[in-house]
């Protein structure tokens, strides 16, 4: 069996979804680190995971990370996956990627970009 690499826990990172926005737990920015390992079997990996959650009082973080485990242990290359949930540093919406700016339709303009319409006030 071989070990899977960062690539590969990306791919899954982005298939997992806070519950509360339609943006991937990666594009949110709230992946803080990933640290592959040789897991005992030297077969495998042993994949770690930090992350955060938008908010200190939400619900769903333990959610999260349990959907993290589960879909990173499916992959054959994965022996085991431990998730950490952290408030250090705060998460931030400076954190969300481009991508995830666009889909949430936020801060995806220029204020050059933001210009006043114009509008033809003449009239035929």
């Amino acid at each position: 069996m071989a070990q899977v690499n960062e690539s590969q826990v990306i791919e899954i990172l982005k298939q997992c979804y806070d519950p509360e926005l339609p943006v991937d737990l990666w594009n949110l920015g709230l992946i803080y680190n990933i640290q592959i390992q040789e897991s005992y079997d030297e077969t495998t990996s042993d994949v770690n995971i930090v992350m955060s959650l938008t908010t200190p009082g939400c619900t769903m973080g333990q959610q999260m990370a349990q959907d993290i485990k589960n879909k990173l242990e499916a992959l054959d290359e994965v022996n085991q996956a431990f998730v950490e949930v952290t408030f250090d540093p705060p998460w931030n919406p400076e954190m969300i990627s481009a991508e995830a700016r666009e889909k949430l339709g936020v801060g995806v303009s220029s204020p050059q970009e933001r210009q006043e319409p114009k509008i033809n006030m003449e009239w035929e």
